[in-house]
């Protein structure tokens, strides 16, 4: 599926939650896609990091945009699996994720993803994920 930085905006706003987190996709090739978050209050947790769950969330989506690349026509895809180790505390101002397509499928699909906490011009790797992405009949 050809899609650029323009219709990908479109997914990501199609999609409420992410919408409501602010995460917004930069940049867009076959196979990869990178998004970013500028990090709120609200999603830090009680220690003043960003919370897992946020981190996580971000990576997975981005991942299952960078595999959507790579799908035929008429199919979109979902998440089957996706598994986020956490390597450091996330004290950010700004997420910033990178997904590709490991191996793309008909019927699945294998992806990765690493995201950075930005903060006062310093950008640390603080994540890395890695998802199976089903693709699916589009009804």
């Amino acid at each position: 599926m050809q899609v650029d930085l323009d219709t990908l905006r479109g997914f990501f706003r199609s999609a409420p939650f992410m919408a409501d987190l602010g995460v917004e996709p930069t940049a867009v090739e076959p196979g990869r896609v990178w998004a970013a978050l500028a990090v709120q209050p609200r999603h830090r947790q009680h220690t003043g990091v960003v919370h897992a769950g946020v981190i996580a969330a971000l990576a997975d989506h981005t991942m299952g945009a960078a595999a959507q690349t790579c799908a035929a026509d008429g199919h979109w895809v979902l998440t089957a699996e996706f598994k986020t180790s956490l390597l450091r505390g996330a004290s950010a101002e700004r997420l910033e994720c990178e997904a590709w397509v490991l191996k793309p499928g008909r019927q699945v699909s294998f992806t990765e993803a690493e995201v950075y906490a930005v903060a006062g011009g310093e950008r640390r790797l603080v994540a890395k994920a890695s998802g199976t992405m089903a693709v699916t009949k589009a009804e």
